[in-house]
């Protein structure tokens, strides 16, 4: 994964008021992870722009979030919608047991034997346990993310060998 890509980490959802403030989602797991990065960066279309928060307050469902220059309802709402992401430097380094969700996307999964079952294509959260949408030219397998099916991740080798069968 290439370092300089922002990471999405939240996604500002709509105007809280008439003072500027947005409410706001997290991504991030646990979800007050949001609160302490920075610098934010927002999406605007193809771009990343660099903001300041000036306040954030956790709510049950998010945040409440105070921008730089976002000073009225108009300004905050014209914020909804645009993603959060944060430079990949921000984030602590992994375990090394452990991987990012984002550093599994695009990897090559293949059985133990090397045979190809595709790509990670995004992961699903279940609830009971992660879920690898791997997608080939012929299909797309639905593979859990669990000790007794994932065997290896080699994120420098841009592989994950997994145990399941090509039929499956």
């Amino acid at each position: 994964m290439n370092a300089e890509v922002p990471i999405v980490v939240g996604r500002v959802l709509k105007p809280h008021g008439v003072r500027g403030w947005v409410k706001v989602a997290s991504y991030t797991e646990p979800p007050d992870n949001l609160a302490a990065y920075r610098p934010w960066l927002l999406a605007n279309g193809s771009t990343w722009e660099a903001v300041e928060v000036d306040q954030i307050q956790a709510q049950p469902k998010g945040f409440l979030v105070r921008l730089d220059g976002c000073e009225d309802r108009d300004a905050a709402e014209r914020l909804s919608g645009r993603e959060i992401a944060v430079p990949r430097a921000c984030l602590p380094a992994a375990d090394p047991d452990e991987a990012y969700w984002f550093d599994l996307i695009g990897l090559d999964v293949v059985t133990p034997d090397g045979e190809a079952l595709g790509r990670v294509e995004r992961i699903l959260e279940t609830g009971a346990n992660d879920v690898l949408v791997v997608r080939s030219e012929a299909r797309e397998r639905l593979v859990p993310f669990i000790d007794g099916v994932v065997r290896e991740v080699d994120l420098e080798a841009g592989r994950l060998v997994a145990v399941w069968d090509p039929d499956f």
